[in-house]
């Protein structure tokens, strides 16, 4: 995410601290061009469904969604 444009921030949320210094490690990684491509091209491939939040839940009335 860090890569797609200077305005996008990623927040991941973890409980562990091993997972944080994971997730921090990710600012040192640099994709090159075609490694970006290659995997939003993939991605684009993957089928989504079904909601992101459950039917009458308070996030779902949030979004009208």
């Amino acid at each position: 995410m860090l890569a797609q444009k200077p305005w996008i921030v990623p927040i991941p949320g973890t409980h562990k601290l091993e997972r944080l210094k994971e997730n921090l490690g990710a600012v040192d990684i640099e994709l090159t061009t075609e490694e970006l491509s290659n995997l939003n091209d993939t991605l684009s491939k993957i089928e989504i469904s079904g909601d992101r939040y459950p039917a009458g839940s308070e996030y779902a009335n949030r979004t009208g969604k």
